[in-house]
Order: structure tokens, then sequence, then C-alpha cells
């Protein structure tokens, strides 16, 4: 993705800015990943669940340079939810939970603004953090280049149609080092760690191509070719006019009798570039 002149906003992106004297305790006992482990400003995957495992929101989290502020970037349309449920567990905790302005997260520009950080993202693109918002929005392409990036790397993403209805493993967030099995408690860990210890997760987020736009929103449910059911969870359109996307069926393939979930999709499987779990 080129470097722009100036900072550029991805407006699909929000941020949740965390604040507070106990901002850290607070998240650690919320998030799935452990949280010390993460430098500051280098984003890192964490998950937000509900008390039943499923993903409330998928963010890339960071501490901030200084005082012990944390950022979490998400998709902005999911901003306010997240933010409100994480507020819930606050009671007495000294602890603030923001959402950024518009324009917060941007893409890189020249020169690093004054009371602004750099931010290196896990997905691989750097972002900028600004404090104050404000960025212009960027060009379609380097929006289309950012969402085509995600897919690509097999990055799951959370929005407000799919917000609680998948269980962490079934995202891979154990494969993208969004869940840690040595840290202590938090909301949806007794779930996820039993499938983790003592299940087998039957359904994977997986990577396919189809020769059209989809013309489906996340969380719709489709027939692949080889006759199993998805749910979609994020699409990318590439240049020439095809689709590249990510959903979530059966894993293996032929551990589940072919479906009848209607539309079929014209579509064949890609690798992801990590390793599913055998």
């Amino acid at each position: 993705m080129p470097v722009q002149v100036d900072p550029q906003a991805l407006p699909s992106l929000g941020a949740l800015h965390i604040s507070g004297p106990d901002a850290l305790a607070y998240l650690q006992g919320q998030l799935s990943a452990d949280l010390p482990r993460l430098q500051p400003g280098q984003l890192g995957w964490a998950g937000l669940h509900s008390p039943q495992g499923r993903v409330l929101a998928l963010l890339a989290i960071a501490p901030l340079a200084q005082g012990g502020d944390w950022l979490a970037v998400l998709p902005a349309t999911l901003a306010e939810s997240a933010a409100g449920a994480l507020r819930r567990f606050v009671l007495r905790a000294r602890v603030r939970i923001d959402v950024a302005p518009p324009g917060a997260v941007c893409l890189p520009g020249v020169e690093l603004p004054a009371g602004a950080q750099a931010l290196g993202h896990p997905g691989g693109e750097p972002l900028w953090w600004l404090p104050g918002g404000g960025a212009a929005p960027a060009d379609a392409g380097a929006q289309s280049a950012w969402r085509r990036a995600g897919v690509q790397r097999g990055l799951p993403q959370v929005y407000p149609e799919t917000s609680g209805t998948f269980v962490a493993q079934m995202l891979n967030l154990d494969c993208i080092g969004a869940i840690a099995f040595d840290k202590g408690c938090y909301t949806g860990q007794e779930v996820i760690a039993r499938a983790h210890y003592r299940g087998k997760v039957k359904r994977r987020l997986q990577r396919f191509a189809a020769p059209a736009p989809l013309g489906l929103a996340p969380g719709s449910t489709l027939r692949l070719a080889d006759g199993r059911n998805a749910q979609l969870v994020r699409s990318a359109r590439q240049a020439d006019g095809s689709m590249e996307w990510l959903a979530v069926c059966a894993w293996p393939a032929h551990d589940e009798a072919p479906g009848d979930a209607v539309p079929a999709v014209d579509s064949r499987a890609l690798p992801l570039p990590y390793a599913l779990p055998e």
C-alpha cells in the first residue's frame, strides 16, 4: 500500500481509547489476549467475548507510548456496541472507555503530527493514531487494498451482523494469537478453554474465491460448490472483478453432509497463510 502525502483515514475503522489507572487490570479480565505481553505502539489481536465464549468484537489493541492508556482498533460500525460491552463490568474500576472521533485511525503520511503515534498492525500495514481525529478519508483504491489484504491473510473480523455469532475458535482466534490459554480468567474463558482442551471445533474459518461478487452481507448463509453450508465472515473484491472471502464452515470438509442452504456459490477453496489445528 503506497505511503500517502497526508494521513488518510479508513472510514471502515474505528477505535476505542481506554484510560485510567486500572485500565490494564480491567482489560486483562475482559479480553482473551495476555495484554502485558504487548509492546507500546504494536497492535496485537484480542477477542471480546460473551460469557458463552462467543465473539462480540475482535480488537487490534496496544498500550500507547505514554500514560498507561490503551488503544483498540475495530470496525467503526461496532465501536459503540463494543464500548458498551466493555463498560458493563466497570463498577468501581478506575477506567474510562471512549469511542475515538472519526478520522483518528489512518494510513501514514510523510510526517507524524505532534501528539500522534505510529502503530504496527498485526494485519501487516502500519497505521497512525491521531487522538483528535480529523484525517480525510482515503481514496477508494486504498480502502479496497486494505480489505483485500485482510482477506488474503485469513484475518477474521466481526461486524454488527455477526457479533455474538461465533465461538472464538470458529474464527481461528487461536491461530492468529488472539487467545492466551495460559493467562487468568476473562469473560468467556471457561467455554473457550473447554473447546481447546476437551472438545473438537468442527467449524472453522476458511478462505474461498468466486468469479463474481457475492452480493451477501456478513453472517449470510450460503452453499459452497462442494455442498457444505457456510456463513460469510468478510469479503473483498479483487481488481479483476472476482471475489475472495472468508467463511465459517465444516472442518475438515468431509465432516459434514452436503447442505441445502440458498444461494449456492461458484466457489473454490484457497489456502490460509497459517495452519488449522488437526
